[in-house]
């Protein structure tokens, strides 16, 4: 084979896998909950605000490093079930001692939330819980690459850094990860958000 021709094969190959690729990028992401802002950038750390949304829960205990898989299958018979549309992310809400990289055990409440306030489910299995969360600021650092604790606990380091170059504000709930991308997705393109939430502190001053 001459070399032009190699060179134009490896290029259909490379557009091939590339296509591929953006395919399955398309269809492992779901719609955000509305009013969510967008994923943050890989390595950017910001402060986010997010509105009210309703939740489906369900909580896993054991290793925290297998608990959005573990949470994923009764939730997404939950949405079957009910015939409600999926949307990302998934939501695992972390013990606040893996704050410290106390714990790598512990409970953990992994959910799936609901496109709007609207929607409400017809049944509910007893090990699911549908909550309420309330409007909240966060800080939140963006990651792309595999789900796994190691990841998680690197971006809590970095945001536990930031917090302490930025004393106006103060940790007020367990920290999270948004997961973003399906299982299908290759781990270099899966895209998560590791978020503490937080206020800014009110400063009084004397007269």
């Amino acid at each position: 084979m001459k070399l032009s021709q190699g060179l134009l094969v490896l290029g259909v190959v490379v557009m091939g896998v590339t296509v591929l690729a953006l395919g399955a990028y398309r269809a492992a992401s779901a719609p955000l909950p509305e009013g969510f802002p967008v994923p943050s950038s890989e390595g950017q750390v910001e402060i986010k605000h997010y509105p009210p949304y309703r939740a489906a829960t369900v909580q896993m205990t054991g290793d925290l490093a297998y608990a959005p898989s573990r949470g994923f299958s009764p939730l997404f018979r939950h949405i079957s079930s009910n015939d409600i549309s999926m949307t990302a992310p998934v939501e695992t809400r972390y013990p606040v001692a893996t704050l410290e990289g106390q714990t790598t055990q512990g409970e953990a409440a992994v959910s799936f939330l609901y496109r709007n306030l609207d929607i409400v489910p017809r049944e509910v299995a007893e090990n699911i819980v549908i909550e309420d969360i309330p409007a909240m600021t966060v800080v939140s650092m963006g990651t792309r690459g595999r789900y796994d604790m190691a990841s998680y606990s690197a971006s809590l380091q970095q945001l536990q850094a930031w917090l302490a170059a930025h004393p106006e504000y103060e940790v007020i709930g367990q920290p999270r990860r948004f997961f973003y991308d399906g299982p299908f997705l290759p781990d270099l393109m899966k895209r998560s958000d590791v978020q503490i939430p937080v206020q800014i502190l009110n400063r009084t001053t004397g007269g």
